[in-house]
């Protein structure tokens, strides 16, 4: 499904084709951890320790690179507070608020489907 560049940088936009610069962001929104580091930062700004927490089995460096990757495209804030120690914070942006929504009916849909797959039976 091809539809128009809202920027004009491109004549349009299909992630089906090859080259589709929506690719990269697709790959970033497919990932786990990013889908759950949105989720976790719906209800407000958390700070690294609190985030790593939340998404239990995160190791700090997976964290760092996936907040980097978040920030990098326009999803995630990251508020430094001159503080000692350095307090820092990270949030949804206005763009991080609009991909959640998807990504939570997403999230709500395996929760409420999982027993009904093929792999629910099979151990990970």
């Amino acid at each position: 499904m091809s539809t128009r560049c809202h920027t004009g940088q491109h004549a349009h936009h299909d992630v089906y084709e090859a080259q589709c610069p929506c690719r990269a962001m697709l790959d970033l929104l497919a990932n786990k951890w990013s889908a759950l580091a949105i989720g976790a930062l719906e209800d407000g700004p958390l700070r690294f320790g609190a985030l790593q927490r939340r998404l239990q089995g995160i190791s700090p460096k997976v964290l760092t690179q996936t907040l980097r990757r978040l920030e990098d495209a326009g999803l995630v804030e990251r508020t430094v507070y001159p503080a000692v120690p350095l307090h820092v914070e990270y949030e949804l942006s206005s763009l991080g608020h609009s991909a959640s929504v998807p990504l939570r009916n997403l999230r709500l849909w395996v929760e409420d489907n999982l027993d009904l797959t093929a792999s629910a039976a099979k151990p990970m």
